[in-house]
């Protein structure tokens, strides 16, 4: 692997280490701009790890570069699990959105909201738009360039492996929502936490939105099966049907994918709950 990779003059790619779901085993972070610089997801807590992040940002330093603060997109220990010491070392700040700052244990010095905007001063000045983007974290922010068409895009999409959206803090909904917003922005560049570059991301977010849907039809076709059935069918019975794609080894993280499927269609009045928990059956 190599490290740090150079992607443009104002733009370098990070690959650390991290405790995140297979098939990934790194988390990308990110330097931003040509002569004020933000540092995207101080994601890993392993020591080694850590000090040849903080080589690289010194590095990015030595050169002129003046790193205005560092930015969690999210709150998943993938992505912060460096925020507090690389924060400390660098001396420099931690910004997150506030549902980020009120679930993570390291003080969030500027609450990144929907609309700001971030302007790095450099041989050519670079305005960067938050995007707050929940359905697969409540605070899950992105980053856009709107001259580059450049996305920051963290857990949104990934080149290897997939996103997990998990009931209690995820939001299918939401983040079929978020995704079709990400695709309005026409970027020609999307760099997410998980895998290579993307160069073709707006058929990238068009995908995973008709994947989500395509897993939620099938859902919803087995329901309508078993309809004659007043007991109803539980996450766990419909994940073989769902995910008859994939190896029985991924149906634990599927079912949870299948929970937050069955949150939405029983919000979208397609389905309901039966009268014994966590059960549920087509409207009707």
């Amino acid at each position: 692997m190599i490290r740090p990779r150079e992607l443009s003059s104002s733009l370098s790619l990070f690959a650390a280490r991290t405790p995140t779901l297979p098939p990934a085993t790194h988390t990308n972070s990110y330097a931003l701009g040509g002569r004020d610089v933000l540092l995207v997801e101080p994601a890993t807590p392993y020591e080694d790890e850590q000090r040849e992040w903080v080589s690289w940002a010194r590095e990015l330093a030595s050169t002129g570069r003046n790193i205005l603060a560092i930015v969690a997109t999210h709150h998943h220990p993938d992505h912060i699990g460096g925020a507090a010491l690389l924060s400390k070392e660098l001396a420099v700040p931690v910004w997150a959105h506030r549902e980020t700052a009120s679930r993570i244990d390291v003080p969030v010095a500027r609450r990144l909201e929907d609309g700001d905007e971030i302007v790095l001063a450099g041989p050519r000045d670079e305005a960067w738009q938050v995007l707050h983007t929940p359905g697969h974290a409540p605070g899950h922010v992105c980053l856009f360039e709107p001259r580059s068409r450049t996305a920051i895009v963290g857990d949104m999409v990934a080149s290897v492996g997939t996103i997990l959206i998990a009931p209690g803090e995820g939001d299918m909904a939401v983040y079929l929502q978020q995704l079709e917003r990400l695709a309005s922005l026409d970027a020609s560049l999307a760099l997410p936490a998980h895998g290579e570059p993307i160069d073709e991301p707006t058929a990238v977010f068009t995908r995973y939105v008709a994947h989500r849907k395509m897993r939620e039809e099938k859902i919803f076709a087995t329901l309508a099966a078993a309809k004659a059935s007043r007991e109803g069918m539980t996450a766990g019975d419909l994940v073989p049907a769902a995910y008859d794609d994939v190896p029985p080894a991924i149906w634990p993280l599927a079912k949870l994918s299948v929970e937050a499927h069955l949150e939405k269609l029983e919000r979208d009045g397609r389905i309901e709950r039966t009268r014994r928990a966590d059960t549920f059956r087509v409207v009707g």
